[in-house]
């Protein structure tokens, strides 16, 4: 499933390539998305606008238009946000396209069709109800030790899954945070309740260096995340410790193990991290 980081890159490599450019028609192929998508909705707020900027919000990107007008794409677990040249072939799972002025199309393709494609006004956007209730960015400047020590309060669950709460702080998915709690050094069923300060500083900045190593490396294509140009990412290659179960830890050699966490596996190392 794209993360945070995949779709940082997915923005990164859409940036130089589609602001300024106008929307001259949309085509919906198949509307049957997570939410349906409104064909009609889109051509109102989309059609002969130009693209101004490319933001991100947890897991979503936005695409801000002419007129107070964003479109909203969230990729789901196996969605792609290709630019092509208009007349090419549409792929398998092409669910949509937006033909821009420049003789190319933006499509959106979802084999799993977890996604989801809208648009709404660009003011008030952060108080919808897709984005009002997220919590902090991870890389942003609000993010830091204090921040999560204080969403821990009164609060006795595993740090994995606070960390895996985006009400606590998006973006942050199974593999980055297995990986983050590695490099802190801190056990995935250890309870937010014990969890000193100098703890919680440390896991953010190692949050913040995995975050940053995926985004240099392009993401992580455990299945088949691409950027907007259809690249893949390689940060799989840089994994310490997901999807390594029975291997050595990198640190000290101790096997690496695996263990079901809300119904997510978890990868740990048991000498490394307590």
């Amino acid at each position: 499933m794209p993360e945070l980081p995949e779709v940082e890159v997915l923005r990164r490599s859409l940036v130089p390539r589609l602001p300024g450019q106008r929307i001259e028609r949309v085509e919906v192929y198949n509307p049957k998305l997570r939410e349906p998508v409104s064909a009609a909705r889109l051509d109102r707020d989309c059609v002969g606008r130009r693209v101004l900027a490319l933001r991100r919000r947890a897991k979503y990107l936005l695409i801000d238009l002419e007129g107070d007008r964003t479109l909203i794409v969230h990729l789901g677990m196996t969605g792609r946000l290709t630019l092509v040249e208009a007349e090419e072939v549409a792929e398998p799972h092409e669910h949509l396209a937006f033909f821009l002025d420049s003789g190319q199309r933006l499509r959106f393709r979802d084999p799993r069709r977890f996604g989801m494609v809208f648009s709404r006004p660009t003011r008030g956007l952060e108080d919808g109800r897709h984005f009002a209730h997220l919590g902090v960015e991870p890389l942003g400047g609000d993010f830091d030790g204090q921040r999560l020590k204080d969403a821990a309060k009164r609060r006795r669950g595993p740090v994995k899954t606070f960390l895996m709460d985006a009400r606590v702080v998006v973006g942050l998915g199974n593999i980055y945070v297995a990986e983050a709690l590695f490099r802190a050094g801190i056990h995935p069923k250890r309870s937010v309740a014990r969890i000193s300060r100098r703890r919680w500083e440390l896991l953010a900045g190692e949050v913040r260096k995995v975050l940053g190593g995926a985004i240099r490396e392009g993401g992580t294509t455990l299945n088949d995340f691409a950027d907007g140009d259809g690249q893949a990412g390689y940060f799989q290659v840089s994994l310490w410790v997901y999807g390594r179960e029975g291997e050595s830890c990198p640190r000290c050699q101790t096997t690496i193990r695996r263990i079901v966490q809300a119904n997510r596996s978890t990868f740990y190392c048991p000498a490394c991290q307590h």
